[in-house]
């Protein structure tokens, strides 16, 4: 056999090595796609992710956008987050890590940001220790169901039980003898001059929805798991029933179960923000928000929550009209004139903004409502805006009266001119344990809490009385 020309060999040679090249290329390029993920969900920057950001990555591997995207973010972070929180509306990534135990069940098959609903499951990294158990006050029928969960978890389970001071000082548990032992064993705190956010692992109410609501706001930051047993009045937020606690609990214990991850808004109260002025008229007039409108030296953040229901702004005592103005994005969407405006969570859409006439809308919806209170026009019905936009009111300057703001029903305060309240989607939902699946509890809740769509039903024909036939 004749020897190949050199020249074959070295195109044989080169061709080869390209192959090499390609092949340890298309091996290194899907890490590199990951490496632009983790960039992208950085913890550092929260407020700016976004579920929709997997938008931004490309889908072969071989191209060479990752590597400038990858560029991209590292060189100029500030830009890349302020393109993605212009381009995406779905709301930031929520947290998936609740206290410092419990976290979502990874999903491997997951391809999106936004999870499946029923891919939401729990899983413990760690055993749950320290347990929170919050019950409604001034009730005596919750005494019982009380002491016999606080056995339970405290002999049984031998973990740490954490109840608030008012709870434990009460007359009837003082003079319980027979409880003495575990109440003596109980740990407690106070509301506003205790932290215990770091420490919980899991939480379990007794009463109504009201206690999952106490329980949102003692946590301004990652909640743990929430388990909430009907034994209040309305109850659409607490799935379980109390007479199976032992087995529920055991169940949540072992990890697995699903949960719903019910968003909250991140409130902001800014005092003397807006000068008063005509350049600000005029430009609201034009429906833009001029970009020296603030002033820095006055502004001042007085307060801040994660409010899980709603924020309600109304005209207090006065009998004036409300006339506040609604921003979305820093534009002027519209003026409410009337009683007031609810913007509410989709798990809030069944509370006050239902009996406003809002729509019912899933916890798992990315977004936010918006629901006129008794508008003083026919035609402003409510809307829902994507959970990403950062909504702002403000008392309008033609306004004759201040306006009263309330968060989930608490902190009461009155907005004057020149304040501002800047609302938008949390990163810190909570993980509300569902009984069944959050499908069925959703439903189950609207059925038998608010009767959803309940009539007498309609008879069928009978075949004597059928027009079609007769009519033949």
């Amino acid at each position: 056999m004749e020897d190949e020309p050199p020249s074959r060999k070295a195109e044989e040679g080169s061709s080869s090595k390209r192959s090499q090249r390609q092949q340890e290329r298309q091996g290194k390029l899907p890490r590199r796609r990951k490496e632009v993920k983790r960039s992208l969900r950085r913890p550092d920057c929260p407020e700016h992710l976004s579920g929709g950001s997997v938008h931004w990555l490309p889908e072969h591997p071989g191209s060479e956008a990752s590597a400038s995207v990858e560029d991209t973010a590292e060189s100029c972070p500030k830009r890349w987050d302020r393109c993605r929180r212009g381009h995406f509306l779905h709301g930031p990534y929520p947290a998936t890590h609740f206290g410092p135990k419990a976290c979502v069940l990874p999903n491997p098959t997951s391809v999106m940001h936004i999870q499946d609903p029923a891919s939401q499951r729990l899983t413990w990294s760690k055993p749950p220790l320290n347990v929170l158990v919050i019950r409604k006050i001034r009730d005596e029928t919750l005494l019982e169901p009380f002491k016999e969960l606080c056995r339970f978890l405290v002999e049984e389970k031998h973990l740490m039980v954490y109840v608030e001071k008012k709870v434990v000082d009460d007359g009837s548990l003082m003079r319980d003898d027979s409880f003495s032992a575990i109440r003596n064993q109980l740990c407690t705190f106070r509301e506003g001059f205790d932290d215990i956010s770091d420490c919980i692992d899991l939480i379990i109410c007794l009463g109504g929805d009201g206690t999952l609501l106490y329980a949102s706001s003692l946590f301004q930051g990652s909640v743990p798991p929430v388990m909430a047993f009907h034994l209040g009045s309305l109850g659409f937020l607490t799935p379980f029933k109390f007479e199976s606690f032992r087995t529920e609990v055991d169940k949540v214990f072992e990890g697995n179960a699903a949960i719903i991850l019910r968003s909250r808004l991140k409130v902001k109260v800014v005092k003397g923000t807006f000068q008063k002025n005509e350049q600000l008229l005029s430009a609201q007039e034009n429906g833009i928000l001029p970009h020296n409108h603030i002033n820095n030296e006055a502004g001042k953040i007085t307060l801040q929550l994660q409010v899980l229901n709603e924020v309600v702004v109304d005209r207090g005592p006065s009998s004036y009209l409300s006339n506040v103005d609604l921003y979305l994005d820093g534009r002027l969407i519209t003026s409410v004139q009337g009683d007031g405006v609810i913007v509410s969570t989709p798990t809030g859409s069944t509370a006050y903004a239902a009996a406003a006439g809002a729509s019912m809308i899933h916890p798992n919806v990315p977004a936010i409502m918006v629901t006129p209170i008794c508008p003083h026009s026919l035609s402003f019905r409510p809307i829902v805006v994507p959970a990403g936009v950062e909504l702002m009111i403000t008392l309008s300057p033609d306004a004759r009266n201040t306006a009263w703001v309330s968060f989930d029903g608490r902190k009461r305060q009155e907005i004057q001119h020149g304040d501002s309240i800047k609302i938008t989607t949390s990163c810190f939902p909570v993980p509300s344990i569902c009984c069944h699946d959050l499908v069925y509890d959703w439903f189950d809740s609207l059925a038998q809490c608010l009767h959803w769509n309940v009539r007498k039903k309609q008879t069928r024909l009978t075949d004597a009385s059928d027009s079609s036939e007769t009519e033949n």
